[in-house]
């Protein structure tokens, strides 16, 4: 019997090599004018950024540009809104990382808004957010966070009382998501590793999450086979379309399959370490992946109440592992070596790369989330994750 669940609202998706010429004919269905919001350099210097310029320039359209630089936080949302808020603009487009779609999805849901944009963060704010919103358009340049396809824009402040927290609304998934591989070719080597093992991140804890359902299990398994044939490829021969396609799909499903099945304990450190110290957030996903998908294994062979999630380890190891005829034990803990070795080939730093510390750790773990995990884990055993990747 299938179990009941929900599944939330797509955006329109155009995806595959060169479909970035679409954008102009796009807009066009919104207005005449828009934000569009980029990293600070990146593409801006691009032959795609001149393209794209040239063709709105021949259609009479204008775009006010807004660069945006790191985590998006609360001070720069509530500036872009203020800066625009009186311009004739009919619609939003962010092209780059996640960082700058989520700073677009939050520009778009606070147009009509006098607040701030913490009064709608989750865990900072009082009041939901009505799901008014400018019409939005994501381009990602990176294959890692999916905001591209999810309902909420992650919002940090950084320091010892900071947060990294979502606004949220299903309103706020993007009307339109333009996914082609060609922007992501010219991503370096360090940002190709992060934003490839947060969406590996990401394509895991959603399996593996007690909130998935069958749609997301089949989806994620999808991604899973996209990340085997593409990931370390496309971080070894940036210029592999072939793989670069691999990881634009692969992104794109994680966060089609995150908005549906939640995320586990990775991810709730990349929530609490992000708020406190400036640490990438895929760089926080990556380092701590292997760790922590040790240890969930550990505990949860320890308290032997969840014998699907081992099923499901047994399943991965197989995947990645490539041998037939072995006992499930092999597969689950061959499944962990894989993703030690992983994180060894991809050059994933430790954590006290970025000034985190032993005294830190508990700090961390005390404010730590563990939504969606197989495993529970006490704050002892979340020490241990952090302290293993310093």
């Amino acid at each position: 019997m299938v179990a009941p669940f929900q599944f939330s609202r797509l955006p329109m998706i155009y995806f595959g090599p060169g479909r970035i010429k679409l954008l102009p004919g796009l807009i066009q269905r919104y207005g005449s004018a828009i934000i569009l919001v980029t990293d600070q350099k990146s593409f801006m210097g691009t032959s795609f950024a001149v393209e794209l310029l040239e063709s709105l320039s021949k259609l009479e359209m204008r775009y006010h540009h807004f660069p945006v630089s790191g985590e998006p936080s609360d001070e720069i949302i509530d500036s872009a809104v203020r800066k625009y808020m009186d311009e004739s603009v009919h619609a939003v487009v962010s092209i780059g990382g996640g960082s700058v779609l989520d700073a677009g999805k939050a520009v778009s849901a606070m147009m009509y808004k006098q607040e701030p944009v913490t009064e709608f963060l989750e865990g900072v704010g009082t009041r939901e957010h009505p799901g008014i919103k400018l019409p939005f358009i994501a381009l990602p340049t990176t294959s890692g966070t999916g905001s591209e396809a999810t309902k909420n824009a992650v919002i940090s402040r950084i320091g010892g009382s900071g947060f990294k927290k979502s606004l949220r609304h299903d309103n706020l998934v993007p009307d339109i998501a333009i996914v082609d591989p060609e922007l992501t070719i010219s991503c370096p080597g360090d940002i190709t590793a992060a934003s490839g093992m947060d969406c590996f991140t990401q394509l895991i804890e959603s399996y593996l999450s007690d909130k998935g359902n069958k749609y997301t299990e089949a989806l994620a398994w999808e991604g899973l086979l996209e990340i085997k044939s593409s990931l370390l490829q496309s971080y070894m021969n940036g210029h592999d379309l072939r793989a670069r396609t691999g990881m634009s799909f692969a992104a794109l499903t994680s966060g089609i399959c995150l908005a549906n099945a939640g995320l586990g304990v990775v991810h709730g450190f990349a929530s609490s370490i992000g708020g406190m110290f400036s640490v990438p957030h895929g760089v926080i996903c990556g380092t701590l992946m292997a760790e922590a998908n040790a240890v969930t294994v550990r505990e949860i062979r320890k308290s032997n109440n969840n014998p699907e999630a081992l099923k499901k380890y047994a399943g991965l190891g197989r995947l990645f592992l490539d041998n037939d005829g072995r006992p499930d034990e092999y597969y689950i803990d061959g499944f962990v070596d894989f993703l030690r070795k992983l994180t060894g080939e991809m050059q994933l730093p430790g954590l006290n790369r970025y000034g985190i510390e032993d005294k830190d750790v508990e700090k961390i773990c005390r404010v730590t989330e563990l939504k969606n995990n197989p495993a529970k884990l006490s704050p002892d055993v979340l020490a241990e994750i952090i302290r293993k990747r310093l």
